[in-house]
């Protein structure tokens, strides 16, 4: 089918049929991040404004990356580098580089909402990197993207989500992106940790993960967000570790040929132990690697509003 838009906010306003084109596109430009000289001249003369306003290395690198091996001129800018120290509002900052005649925006704010009130003031592309507590579309596309390569699908598949799902971007993306694909998600978390509107989502939800690894394709580990939390939502680290901290001890319930995944960073020793994060359930890397393919979807598909031709 034809990509007609021109953001990409989130997933839930997403259909199936353009998640999978996204997928199918990421797939067919996957294959240039494997050659010996890795570009294309696809988006030659486009340029790609990075606006990231809180840290990050995975998602902000690799849509760099994805930018330039497409062949197109990439900024970045960070808050400490902006005339937002200066008093500068963020709307006037895109109105000023808009003025450059930027072709994407990929903005990452820590205020829910933020890309969405700039696309609707800029004729710039805009691409979430993450708002808030709200979305992050393209690390779900990528999870998606990596579950279908391992498992060759996503309808039918079990997809467990474990850990800081209130405060998980993440996590809300891929329940519209898994379940839209016809995977059967479920939620699992101490009370404290899941969002108020958990018996809404179209998920189940359990507070004992002993109970439900034996069912799960996939489990998705998550990372305590700290800088989100408020106080007294955990007794302890080591407390949450002993019961939702994925280990070896714990895998041993879970099928031979389930996927470990973890949008990263992670913090080792909490929600996923060092030899899970390495071991040979994990595709943790193989979500890094599709994160530029994805990427690289996104950029081409929001610029030419087209499909790519089929590669020979």
């Amino acid at each position: 089918m034809a990509f007609v838009r021109k953001d990409l906010l989130g997933i839930r306003d997403l259909s199936s049929e353009e998640i999978q084109t996204i997928l199918d596109t990421a797939e067919s430009l996957r294959e240039i991040n494997l050659r010996e000289i890795k570009k294309v001249p696809t988006l030659r003369g486009k340029t790609v404004v990075h606006l990231f306003y809180e840290p990050s290395t995975r998602t902000r690198t690799s849509f760099d990356v994805a930018a330039k091996r497409l062949s197109a001129d990439t900024y970045s800018i960070a808050t400490s580098t902006s005339s937002m120290v200066k008093g500068e509002t963020f709307l006037d900052t895109i109105k000023n580089l808009e003025a450059m005649g930027p072709d994407v925006f990929v903005i990452r704010h820590s205020a829910s909402g933020t890309p969405h009130r700039i696309a609707a003031r800029t004729s710039a592309s805009v691409i979430n990197a993450g708002d808030g507590m709200h979305e992050h579309p393209s690390q779900a596309l990528l999870d998606m993207l990596t579950i279908r390569q391992k498992r060759g699908r996503l309808e039918g598949l079990n997809v467990l989500i474990v850990g800081d799902i209130a405060h998980s971007r993440v996590a809300r993306s891929n329940i519209w992106g898994l379940t839209k694909m016809g995977a059967h998600v479920t939620l699992c978390a101490p009370p404290t940790l899941l969002p108020a509107e958990a018996a809404s989502l179209p998920v189940r939800v359990s507070h004992q993960l002993d109970t439900v690894l034996g069912a799960a394709d996939v489990i998705m580990v998550l990372r305590l967000q700290k800088e989100r939390q408020g106080q007294g939502l955990l007794p302890s680290l080591r407390e949450y570790a002993v019961f939702y901290g994925l280990d070896r001890k714990k895998l041993e319930k879970a099928r031979d040929d389930v996927l470990i995944m973890h949008p990263g960073p992670m913090n080792r020793g909490v929600e996923i132990s060092p030899d899970v994060a390495d071991g040979p359930h994990s595709v943790i890397l193989d979500q890094v690697a599709n994160g530029v393919a994805v990427r690289m979807a996104l950029l081409y598909l929001l610029v030419h509003r087209e499909v790519p031709p089929v590669r020979g």
